[in-house]
């Protein structure tokens, strides 16, 4: 019986001390929303900004340094704040919508964003996912934020001053302002926009203050107006201001809706009656909900902070553009046709980027959330004929591709499913053989060329032309599996499986690398693999000659065999960052940012060429991938201000991070395997939607030991250069014995090697 005591004793507190110990874990503590905040025009270190949010929240909030309408809206080596902004900005290249500000001022009633803006340095800052604090020299003002999906509440710590004031900027390019100081309130609306939306697009916002106005003005177009209460102008702002004692903390609700006045007022209700502090303890919980999905012990405190920094990176895009009316309905303000519809809707990502891995990690990671985001695709369908291909908040045109395949049947095919199968394919076939009638990066330029051909001519006055070759096979192998697993006619399924190896006919057997083929069927002269553009997309030859990633090993049947194969992977390295720039008349930052970062010809920092170190997996060399991986993660990324080696790209290449640092990598969305590298840290625990767990051991994992010696899935040794997704949604675990010299003899076998479609049609 005391055994018995005993025993239930120390069980009980084992499970209590594991308790404390996860309610301990706090990974959002880890993040730096400033990863990436140190770019320029001129060069990429992430081209990002501090987003202060919830998890894929309708409005982000973000200090403005630069300034209005500046794509680069926050730069870290910037002093001076000019505003605090809400922004759903996906990208400075794409540029922002739906954005004003707020900003306190001291001494005189300042609007103009010059005037007004304040010096500030990183020292007197605190940035956190979902909490800001900065000091303000210029005013003696301490602002701090917390946000909700659709509110905010901002709290100004004034200083001793006769003339404390708050300024809200509407923005330019038509906007409305209105001061109801008999309930401390100000509202608007802003029409500010960088496309993407049709005319009658507004942002409502509003913002009450618990403190009595004692002085109202309002800004039209630079004059200011005391005492006028509503303006509605090119650009309009309101100033308010009050006599403030030192230290006394004024706050400013805040919401928007894309929807309606009456809506922002719905939105407002977000925040209750929460005080910062209690705001800030639910963003907290927020975030570590979403980034406790999986946990990694073993590794250095930068790795941790590199880790959950990419991890919450690839948790804001894209992100709500959907609200919750006042009865509970879920509706949406669509830009594609003007009109308040039902349903979901998400906006703010580009597929180009994201196919690649953002969207697998949330089919993995976030299946709930992810099937939101499918069935808010099938409403942008509905609404506008096209599913989207870049989205911001309507379609942008920006990249190539038909990408949007990809992201619905990856999804599909992994067990996200929307309800409406029959629309979701009718809407992939539409945008596999028509183009958007004024967006041309949406659908598919040049399917005419391309479905009788078997190739878009380099010839034809279509840019990039090969590259949306390479894709479009890929897309078409995506629809061919959709068409499969929705049973479509045979002859449905044969002709996109017949369309799926078109990659063929750009691949140039002189130069083993694709190349842009006239319509007369010959191979365009002259010829540089080093080019940048032309016939590819920010990129060269040797970028786009991986991407067949449904066919990695019909590839290598055409480089002539493995040992080519490898031959032609190993030079991308060794080949010197020499490039041609002459296709756009100067050396773009994409290309900078490959020259500088010495690793040959490598150019992680852009899409093209981010699963291509799996591609040794294909011809049997896992170890060299699990070489250069390793040298990747260490050297091209960091949890600084300049820790990124490109783009970041809305989740795409922080994605990249996070499956690289677990071990494994979908070289290919929409089939079921992910392709091993090898674990960054000794052990990380995904905590899978479905209550199940899958656990990743590697003890001896260290600076040295990054080699798979020997592995085992579930108890039993694993040679295969792959996982399946069902491996890991039934739970389980994988150990890994590392090492500092590579194993030569595993993952040689045939049956290791992933899937390709040449093999499967076998």
């Amino acid at each position: 019986m005391l055994k018995k005591s005993i025993l239930a004793l120390l069980a009980a507190t084992s499970f209590f001390a594991a308790r404390a110990q996860k309610e301990e874990f706090s990974p959002v503590d880890y993040v730096n929303p400033l990863v990436g905040t140190q770019s320029s025009f001129e060069l990429s270190t992430g081209n990002t900004y501090p987003a202060i949010a919830r998890p894929w929240g309708m409005n982000f909030w973000t200090p403005q340094t630069g300034e209005m309408g500046n794509g680069w809206q926050y730069v870290y080596t910037d002093n001076k704040i000019r505003g605090f902004k809400q922004t759903h900005q996906p990208s400075p290249w794409i540029n922002d919508f739906g954005q004003f500000s707020l900003m306190p001022v001291v001494g005189a009633p300042k609007f103009d964003q010059n005037e007004r803006a304040s010096w500030f340095s990183h020292k007197g800052e605190e940035a956190k996912a979902y909490y800001y604090k900065v000091y303000l020299a210029e005013h003696d003002v301490v602002v701090e934020l917390s946000p909700t999906d659709r509110a905010a509440l901002f709290r100004f710590t004034f200083p001793e001053s006769k003339d404390s004031y708050v300024v809200v900027d509407a923005f330019d390019r038509g906007s409305h302002i209105e001061v109801d100081a008999a309930n401390n309130r100000i509202m608007g609306y802003t029409t500010r926009n960088s496309g993407g939306v049709p005319r009658d697009f507004k942002n409502y916002f509003v913002v009450e203050f618990d403190k009595p106005f004692e002085y109202v003005a309002t800004f039209a177009d630079g004059q200011l107006k005391e005492n006028a209460t509503e303006q509605t102008e090119n650009h309009t702002g309101a100033v308010i201001g009050f006599a403030t004692r030192k230290g006394e903390q004024v706050h400013a609700r805040v919401a928007s809706s894309f929807i309606s006045p009456e809506q922002a007022a719905v939105n407002l209700r977000e925040l209750g009656d929460d005080s910062l502090e209690v705001l800030k303890e639910k963003g907290r919980k927020a975030w570590n909900e979403v980034l406790g999905r999986i946990e990694v012990s073993g590794g250095d405190l930068d790795q941790y902070r590199t880790f959950y920094s990419c991890l919450y990176r690839s948790t804001l895009f894209p992100h709500k553009l959907y609200e919750i009316a006042d009865n509970g309905e879920v509706l949406h303000y669509s830009p594609h046709n003007g009109k308040v519809e039902k349903g979901y809707f998400y906006t703010g990502t580009g597929f180009w980027d994201t196919f690649r891995c953002l969207f697998p990690l949330l089919n993995m990671l976030y299946p709930s959330e992810n099937l939101k985001m499918q069935e808010g695709l099938l409403n942008v369908y509905r609404e506008s004929g096209f599913f989207p291909e870049w989205a911001s908040p309507g379609h942008r045109g920006c990249m190539i591709g038909n990408n949007s395949a990809s992201v619905l049947a990856d999804a599909w095919m992994k067990g996200v499913r929307v309800e409406d199968p029959q629309t979701l394919f009718e809407g992939l076939v539409h945008g596999a053989n028509n183009v958007h009638p004024r967006v041309s990066s949406t659908g598919r330029r040049g399917h005419e060329y391309y479905n009788t051909l078997g190739y878009v001519p380099y010839d034809v006055d279509i840019n990039e032309n090969a590259a949306r070759t390479l894709e479009y096979a890929y897309n078409d192998w995506c629809i061919y599996r959709m068409a499969k697993e929705l049973n479509r006619p045979k002859e449905e399924i044969d002709l996109y499986a017949s369309r799926a190896m078109n990659y063929r006919n750009v691949f140039d057997p002189e130069t083993r690398l694709m190349r842009g083929r006239n319509k007369n069927g010959e191979f365009m002269k002259p010829f540089s693999p080093l080019k940048w553009g032309d016939a590819f997309t920010e990129g060269n030859s040797w970028h786009y000659t991986w991407s067949v990633f449904h066919d990695p090993q019909g590839l290598i049947d055409l480089m002539g065999g493995e040992e080519e194969f490898i031959e032609m992977l190993d030079s991308v390295f060794i080949v010197p960052p020499v490039f041609d720039d002459s296709y756009y008349g100067g050396t773009i930052h994409e290309i900078r940012e490959m020259t500088v970062m010495n690793m040959g010809n490598y150019a992680h920092g852009n899409q093209p060429i981010q699963h291509m170190i799996y591609m040794y997996d294909y011809a049997r060399q896992p170890w060299k991938a699990q070489q250069r991986l390793r040298e990747v993660m260490d050297r091209f990324y960091s949890a600084t201000p300049d820790g990124y080696c490109g783009d970041e790209d809305n989740g795409q290449t922080s994605a990249w991070y996070v499956f690289s640092a677990l071990g494994f990598y979908p070289v290919c969305p929409a089939t079921d395997q992910y392709i091993m590298g090898a674990p960054l840290f000794k052990k990380a625990v995904i905590h899978l939607e479905n209550g199940k767990t899958f656990e990743i051991s590697a003890p001896e994992n260290s600076a040295e030991n990054f080699y798979i010696d020997d592995m085992k899935l579930n108890g039993k040794r694993y040679t295969r250069n792959y996982i399946t997704h069902g491996d890991l949604m039934r739970g389980g675990r994988m150990d890994l014995d590392m090492s500092a010299e590579p194993n030569t003899r595993r993952g040689i076998g045939d049956k290791d090697r992933p899937y390709s479609f040449s093999l499967d049609k076998k």
